[in-house]
């Protein structure tokens, strides 16, 4: 683990966001809340936000850090689903692992729950869309 004692706390805040493709009658079965292990949109933004919280126990490295806010938001589209994350914290390091973890488990539990109706689902383009650290004393960003 990388020390950052010495570093002074920030507001930290990242973004990330991926991608499910999905066939057009899976994307018709979540719209109508019929797959066979129930509501796929609010299971998998919970998942996402239980991920971010845990990420420090995912990744070897990671700091465990006090998020303050974990916000996960499913976007059903005609194709798939798009997943964005944002994650907050005031802290020494930032928090784009979590981030990208919220992103990741949320589309994994999409995956988990659509496997039986769909066989060529398709996990891509998970990236980081932003990280900002802005110093307490007089709220500019660093």
């Amino acid at each position: 683990m990388v020390d950052v004692s010495g570093k002074k706390p920030q507001l930290r805040v990242a973004r990330a966001e991926g991608r499910i493709r999905l066939a057009e009658s899976t994307v018709a079965l979540i719209r109508e809340n019929r797959t066979p292990k129930g509501s796929v949109l609010s299971t998998a933004q919970i998942a996402g936000i239980q991920a971010a919280k845990q990420t420090h126990h995912l990744i070897p490295l990671c700091h465990p850090l006090p998020l303050t806010k974990v916000d996960v938001e499913l976007h059903l589209e005609d194709l798939g689903i798009r997943v964005e994350s944002r994650v907050v914290c005031t802290g020494r390091t930032g928090v784009e692992m979590e981030a990208l973890t919220a992103v990741s488990v949320a589309l994994l539990t999409v995956y988990d729950m659509c496997k039986a109706v769909d066989k060529h689902m398709e996990i891509g383009e998970i990236r980081l869309l932003e990280k900002t650290k802005t110093d307490l004393a007089d709220g500019r960003e660093a």
